[in-house]
C-alpha cells in the first residue's frame, strides 16, 4: 500500500537503531538532521538574531548542529542550554563541543533581541508532564514575539498522541526527520507544529519498510489504486446500488444528504427507503434518487435482496431515531448480504447492547461515529485517538471512522490513517451524513471498506475546501465534480471499430 507513512516514537527509534546497526553513523544522522534545520530556517527567514534553545538529549544535539551551521553562515546566534552542560552525553555532547560559540544556561535574557527561536529541548521521547526549568523555558518562548521553529516536534507534545504534557511550544514551523509522527497529524499537537517539513537524514527507505508501517497520512496515494474509474463497458448496475434508510416525516433531510452523497460519488443507483408517513416529504425533494416504502425491518431486508448479483450497500443512522426500532432495522440489514455503513442513531441505538451489534457486523462494514457516539458504543479509552480507533476496530471487527478535525480511519488488521485535509468549516449539521453517503457510494462500486472510508473522508475534506467559508452540508455535494475532475483522467474510450480509411 502506497502513502506517506507515520511512525510512532518507538518505531522511529527502531528504524534509527537499524540504520545505525547497518553502518550509518549516529553522529552522521545528527549532523544531517541539524543541517537540514539550519537550511530550512535560512530559506524561510531573512538573516536575524536567532536563539537556539537546546535540551540535554539528542534533540538538543540537533540544535547544536543547527546553531553551528547558522553561525558559519554569518547569522547572530545565541545558544541556551536547558540543564547542565556536564549532563550532555554521546553525540549531543560532541556536537556541543563542536560549536565554537558560547553556550549559556537558559534564562529569559537568552531571548533578548531574538528575531527567531529554535526549539530543540525535547524530541519524540517525551512521555511525562513538563515541569521545572523546561517548563519555564517553553513558557518564555511562547511569551516572546519571535516565531519559533521546532526541531522534530514542538517540545511538550506527545509524539504518539498529539497530547500536550502540561505546556508545549507553539511553533510556526517544524522540521522532522524521515517520517511524520502521530503528534504531527493529531490534535492538539498538529495545531502547534505549524508547517511541517519532513527531511531525509540518510536512513534507507527499505529499513523503515522492514518494520511494516501501519499508520499513514490519508492522501490519495493511499487509496488511488482502488479508486473506481469510469469504463465504457460499465452500466449502472456495475456501479452498485445504495439504499439509505430514512427517518420519520420531520427527519428526512439527513437520509437524503447521505443518498445524494452516494449518488454524487458514483453509485449507479440510489434509493431512499422511507416509512409510509415520510414518503410525501421525501418525494417532494427526490428526482434521480428513487424512493421505496419500507416500514419494517422485513421490508428493508426485502429491498436488499439480490446483493449476490450486484453490489448493494445500506446506510442507516442519519436521523433514523434512537431506540429499538432502529436497532432492529440495523440487525435486519446486517443479516442480509448487502454491505453496510452505520452512522449516528444506528450506533447510539446499541449503546446499551454493543455486543449484539459487534456479533452481527461483517468484516467489511464501516462504522462512522463522532467522539460522543464512539464513547457511547465503545466506552472511554486512553492512549489517544489513534489507539482508541484501532482498539475499537479490532473489537468490532470492522472499519471504524472516528470523526473529528483529525479523523482516524482504522481497520481490524491494524492499518490506520489520519486525515489532514478537513477544514473547520466541516463542523456543520449534515456534513457527517454526506460522508456516510460518500463511503457507501464507493463501497457500492467495489472499493473495500478501509480504502472506501479513507477515500470518502479525503473527498469530504477536499469538497469542503473547494466550497470554502460559509459551507453548509449541501455544498459538499457540489464540490464532488471538480474534485473528481482533478483526480480522474477522461473516461476509457471504446475500442475503435475501424474508419473510412480501412479497406
Amino acid at each position: 500500500m502506497a502513502g506517506p507513512i507515520v511512525l510512532s516514537a518507538d518505531q522511529m527509534r527502531a528504524v534509527e537503531g537499524a540504520a545505525i546497526k547497518g553502518g550509518v553513523a549516529s553522529a552522521a544522522l545528527m549532523e544531517t538532521a541539524g543541517g537540514h534545520v539550519a537550511d530550512i530556517l535560512m530559506r524561510a527567514w531573512s538573516k536575524r538574531p536567532a536563539t537556539v534553545v537546546c535540551g540535554p538529549g539528542n534533540n538538543g544535539g540537533d540544535g547544536f548542529v543547527a546553531a553551528r551551521r547558522l553561525s558559519e553562515a554569518g547569522w547572530p546566534v545565541t545558544v541556551a542550554l536547558v540543564g547542565d552542560r556536564s549532563g550532555l552525553k554521546g553525540d549531543a555532547r560532541m556536537m556541543a563541543d563542536l560549536y565554537e560559540g558560547d553556550i549559556v544556561s537558559f534564562s529569559q535574557a537568552a531571548l533578548d533581541g531574538a528575531g527567531l527561536i529554535v526549539d530543540a529541548i525535547f524530541g519524540t521521547g517525551l512521555a511525562r508532564d513538563v515541569e521545572g526549568a523546561p517548563r519555564a523555558a517553553i513558557e518564555a518562548m511562547n511569551a516572546h514575539p519571535a516565531p519559533a521553529l521546532a526541531v522534530d516536534l514542538p517540545s511538550g507534545v506527545n509524539a504518539d498522541t498529539g497530547a500536550v504534557h502540561g505546556v508545549a511550544v507553539s511553533a510556526v514551523r517544524t522540521v522532522t526527520f524521515h517520517a511524520k509522527k502521530p503528534g504531527h497529524v493529531l490534535f492538539p499537537g498538529r495545531a502547534l507544529c505549524g508547517a511541517v517539513d519532513v527531511v531525509d537524514i540518510g536512513i534507507p527507505d527499505d529499513i523503515a519498510a522492514g518494520f511494516h508501517p501501519d499508520t499513514f497520512e490519508n492522501q490519495a496515494g493511499l487509496w488511488a489504486p482502488a479508486f473506481p474509474r469510469p469504463s465504457w463497458a460499465a452500466h449502472k448496475y456495475h456501479r452498485g446500488h445504495v439504499f439509505v434508510v430514512s427517518g420519520g416525516p420531520i427527519n428526512t433531510g439527513a437520509g437524503r444528504l447521505a443518498a445524494m452523497g452516494a449518488q454524487r460519488i458514483g453509485a449507479g443507483l440510489t434509493t431512499v427507503l422511507s416509512p409510509a408517513d415520510a414518503l410525501g416529504a421525501n418525494a417532494a425533494h427526490l428526482t434521480s434518487i428513487m424512493l421505496r416504502r419500507a416500514d419494517t425491518p422485513g421490508d428493508i431486508a426485502e429491498h436488499l435482496q439480490g446483493a449476490d448479483k450486484y453490489p448493494r450497500i445500506a446506510v442507516i443512522g442519519p436521523a433514523a431515531g434512537v431506540g429499538e426500532a432502529t436497532r432492529d432495522k440495523t440487525l435486519a440489514i446486517l443479516a442480509t448480504k448487502a454491505g453496510a455503513v452505520l452512522d449516528a442513531d444506528a450506533l447510539t441505538s446499541f449503546a446499551d447492547k454493543p455486543g449484539a451489534l459487534f456479533k452481527a457486523l461483517r468484516a467489511d462494514d464501516v462504522l462512522t461515529p463522532h467522539t460522543g457516539e464512539f464513547a457511547r458504543l465503545f466506552g472511554e479509552s486512553g492512549g489517544g485517538k489513534l489507539t482508541a480507533a484501532r482498539a475499537a476496530s479490532k473489537k468490532a471487527g470492522v472499519v471504524v471512522v472516528l470523526k473529528g478535525a483529525d479523523t482516524v480511519i482504522a481497520a481490524p488488521d491494524g492499518r490506520a490513517a489520519v486525515n489532514v485535509n478537513g477544514p473547520p468549516d466541516l463542523a456543520t449539521a449534515g456534513a457527517g451524513d454526506v460522508l456516510a453517503g460518500f463511503i457507501a457510494g464507493l463501497k457500492a462500486q467495489g472499493v473495500a471498506g478501509f480504502e472506501a472510508a479513507c477515500a470518502g473522508v479525503w473527498f469530504h475534506g477536499a469538497c469542503a475546501q473547494a466550497s470554502g467559508p460559509g459551507l453548509i452540508a449541501e455544498d459538499l455535494l457540489f464540490g464532488v465534480r471538480p474534485v473528481l475532475r482533478s483526480l480522474l483522467s477522461p473516461p476509457e474510450k471504446p475500442p475503435s471499430s475501424g474508419s473510412a480509411r480501412d479497406g
